[in-house]
């Protein structure tokens, strides 16, 4: 069980402000029930949903960031857990690019990649392990996004969504598996021990021109993309 609960460069969660965090919420006093549940509260929705300069960086740095994505806010969930002894691994998909459309928008979607690189969290509880995705949307977005598209009752995909029922996707923690992004997956890439192992086998495909324009154009249009849904509720 040890390689389920070591840190690594990216599950760095030996860093301080990771170990302030854990101290200041009282995670290490809770059963793993509750540590589970408050762990995956705090990453679905005090780091909002957001995107990064990079799916390989650290846990730390998503929180000095205060948002994530699916690969991103993962990191964070998987150093957050095994700092208080919650054994977890990622498991590696890709998923189709419709799924981001709303959140890409312009040339942004039309020169992103069609596959495009995701994650999800697997949790080991009572013996049993649980699939975790339901995190990557904070709350207040989600609901925003509901509100915006109330007259879908039924499928949805874009936006960073891509569930069955659009009005009642299962994101709630409570000794289940979590999905807010499994039906828009096109490919397979298994478990493994951490994000670092994860990324060494499979990175997200792009040129480095196309990585340039996404870390210093892309992202931060996308990001602005999600800050209008996710105030247009207020």
């Amino acid at each position: 069980m040890e390689h389920l609960l070591k840190a690594t460069a990216m599950l760095d969660y030996l860093d301080p402000a990771i170990q302030a965090l854990v101290e200041q919420r009282g995670w290490r006093k809770l059963d793993a029930f509750q540590q589970i549940k408050e762990i995956y509260n705090y990453v679905r929705d005090e780091i909002e949903f957001g995107y990064n300069v990079d799916d390989n960086i650290p846990a730390s740095q998503v929180l000095r960031d205060g948002y994530g994505q699916c690969n991103t806010k993962g990191t964070l969930f998987m150093a957050l857990l095994r700092c208080v002894g919650i054994p977890c691994r990622v498991h590696g998909f890709t998923i189709d690019k419709k799924l981001q459309k709303g959140a890409m928008t312009g040339f942004v979607y039309t020169n992103a990649p069609v596959h495009i690189f995701h994650s999800w969290v697997e949790v080991l509880y009572n013996g049993q392990w649980y699939e975790l995705e339901g995190f990557i949307l904070d709350m207040v977005y989600l609901t925003s996004l509901q509100q915006l598209y109330a007259d879908c009752t039924g499928a949805f995909c874009g936006y960073g969504v891509a569930v069955a029922d659009f009005q009642h996707p299962i994101v709630d923690w409570n000794g289940n598996s979590t999905y807010i992004q499994s039906k828009g997956i096109t490919q397979d890439f298994g478990a493994y021990d951490s994000p670092d192992e994860l990324l060494q086998a499979h990175h997200q495909d792009m040129s480095a021109l196309k990585r340039f324009l996404y870390r210093n154009l892309g992202r931060h249009l996308m990001n602005r993309n999600v800050r209008k849904v996710r105030n247009s509720s207020v």
